[in-house]
C-alpha cells in the first residue's frame, strides 16, 4: 500500500476514534467509577483480547500462507488482524474499512487477487465462526434450562423462537458451506447487477472484472477442496477465540455474582453479541452493544444493573484496542 492510502486509513481511523469519544454516551465520572470496580481485571481483559487477537491471526495466518505465493511473515499478519477489527469498529456497516484496508495492504505481498480472496475467506470465516457460536448457544440455552429446576423450564414461547433461531443458524452455515464449495463472489455481483439503485454498477463491474472475479471463487474453492485440514483449523481456532472471549464477561459479573459460571457467560455473550450485531450499520454498534447486554444478561437471572457494568468494561477495553489497532497502522509499513 502506498504512503498515501495508509495515511488516508490512519487519519481516518483517528477522526473517528476522536468523534466516537466525544459521544461516548456515559460521562467520565461515571467511566472512573467502573474502572475503579473493575480494578486489576480492566488489564487483564485487555491482555486476554490481546491473547484473542493472536488465535484469529493465527487463524488469518492459515488462509493466507498456503505455499503457493511469497510467505507473509506473521508479524505482519498480527497488525492485520488488529488494525482491521479497529477499523471495522468505527466504520459504519462493519465491513466497510478493515477489508479494504487488509487487501491494499496484502497486496505488496501476494498480489491483488490473491489479496481479496484470502481477505473475503477471511471475513467468512469469522462471521461463519460467529453462528456456529450462536448455534451451540442455543443448544446450551436448551440443556441448561431442562437440568437445573423447574424455575428455568422453557415455555412454549421460549421453545419457538430458539426453534427459529436454530433452523435460521443452520440455513446460514449451509450456504456458508455452499460459498466456500463453489465461491459466490461472481453470485453476489449477479445478484446485485438485478438491484434498482446498484444494477448499473454491479453489472459493469461485473462484465469488465467477470474473469478476475471467477479467479477470486476459484480461489475461495480452492482452500476448501484442497485444503482441507487448514480450512478446519482455522474455523476452529475463530471458534474458539469466541468461547475464550467470555472470559471477560465471567469475570466481571463474577466479581458481583460469585455463582455466576462460565457456561452463564457463553449465553450472555453469545446474544448480546447477536443482538448488537442485528444493528451492524452502527459504529462500534454504539447503544445496541450495551442494551444487547442488558438483555442477555437479564435472560440468564443475572441484574440488568450488572449487565450494562459489564458492557461498559468492555466498551473500554474495545477502545483501547481500537486506538492500538488505528496507531499499528502507521507502523504496518513496507517498502512500497
Amino acid at each position: 500500500m502506498n504512503k498515501r492510502w495508509r495515511n488516508i486509513f490512519f487519519f481516518f481511523g483517528i477522526a473517528a476514534v476522536v468523534l466516537m469519544l466525544l459521544t461516548f454516551d456515559a460521562d467520565w465520572t461515571r467511566v472512573r467509577e467502573v474502572l475503579a470496580q473493575a480494578g486489576i481485571w480492566f488489564p487483564v481483559i485487555v491482555v486476554l483480547w490481546g491473547f484473542i487477537y493472536l488465535i484469529n491471526a493465527c487463524s488469518f495466518g492459515l488462509i493466507i500462507n498456503d505455499g503457493t505465493d511469497c510467505r507473509v511473515p506473521f508479524g505482519k499478519v498480527f497488525q492485520l488482524t488488529i488494525s482491521g477489527y479497529a477499523l471495522n469498529y468505527v466504520t459504519p456497516l462493519g465491513l466497510m474499512g478493515g477489508e479494504p484496508y487488509r487487501i491494499l495492504e496484502l497486496s505488496n505481498y501476494v498480489g491483488g487477487k490473491k489479496a481479496t480472496s484470502a481477505v473475503i475467506l477471511y471475513s467468512m470465516m469469522h462471521i461463519c465462526s460467529h453462528f456456529c457460536f450462536w448455534a451451540s448457544a442455543v443448544v446450551l440455552y436448551v440443556v441448561m434450562h431442562f437440568c437445573v429446576g423447574p424455575q428455568y423450564l422453557l415455555n412454549g414461547w421460549m421453545c419457538v423462537m430458539l426453534g427459529i433461531m436454530a433452523v435460521v443458524f443452520l440455513l446460514v452455515l449451509w450456504l456458508f458451506s455452499l460459498g466456500y464449495r463453489y465461491g459466490f463472489v461472481v453470485k453476489v455481483f449477479g445478484l446485485l447487477s438485478r438491484i434498482p439503485v446498484v444494477r448499473k454498477w454491479a453489472g459493469g463491474y461485473l462484465d469488465k472484472h467477470h474473469a478476475e472475479l471467477e479467479e477470486v471463487d476459484s480461489q475461495i474453492a480452492f482452500l476448501h477442496t484442497q485444503r482441507r485440514a487448514p480450512f478446519w483449523w482455522s474455523l476452529f481456532l475463530e471458534y474458539a477465540a469466541r468461547v475464550i472471549s467470555c472470559i471477560e464477561y465471567w469475570l466481571l459479573i463474577g466479581l458481583f455474582m460469585p455463582g455466576f459460571t462460565f457456561w452463564d457467560s457463553i449465553l450472555v455473550m453469545a446474544f448480546s453479541s447477536l443482538f448488537s450485531n442485528l444493528i451492524f450499520f452502527s459504529p462500534m454498534q454504539l447503544g445496541g452493544y450495551e442494551g444487547g447486554m442488558a438483555l442477555a444478561a437479564g435472560g440468564v437471572q443475572v441484574p440488568g444493573a450488572y449487565g450494562l457494568y459489564t458492557a461498559l468494561v468492555a466498551r473500554l477495553r474495545q477502545i483501547v484496542w481500537t486506538v492500538i489497532g488505528i496507531l499499528m497502522i502507521k507502523s504496518g509499513k513496507r517498502n512500497d
